[in-house]
Parts: C-alpha cells; sequence; structure tokens
C-alpha cells in the first residue's frame, strides 16, 4: 500500500497540518481525505506542490508497504 508521508513531513519542518491546509489551494475535505490517505489518487499539481513546500522528491513524499489497499 501506498501512503503519503504528511505527518513526518510536517514534524520534521516544525509545522502543522493547518499550515500546510494553508498553503495548499483546496478544499479542507479534499486535503484531509488526502492527508488521512482516505484517497485513491493525488493530482500531479498537488504532488508538485508538495514536494515544493517540503523541498523534497516524490519518493520522500509516499510510504510503501506490503500491506494491502483497503
Amino acid at each position: 500500500m501506498v501512503t503519503l508521508n504528511v505527518d513526518a513531513l510536517l514534524k520534521r519542518e516544525g509545522k502543522s497540518r493547518y499550515w500546510l491546509f494553508q498553503q495548499l489551494n483546496m478544499s479542507y475535505q479534499s486535503f484531509s481525505r488526502m492527508i488521512n490517505n482516505q484517497t485513491r489518487s493525488i493530482s500531479r499539481d498537488n504532488i508538485e506542490a508538495l514536494c515544493h513546500i517540503f523541498h523534497c522528491t516524490p519518493n520522500e513524499l509516499f510510504t510503501i508497504s506490503d500491506s494491502p489497499v483497503p
């Protein structure tokens, strides 16, 4: 299963989820589903924005585990 690694990146930067929400131009419902790994896809634009915000590569945004997708 692929999961978004936002909480670890926020901790590294010393920022909150609310701070990240303010940085992204999206609805709160979409934001919440994305950071809680409740969505099946993330747009390329959002991946680029997250990489820019966290100064990282897409590889650092995601974690891959052997757990099956629910």
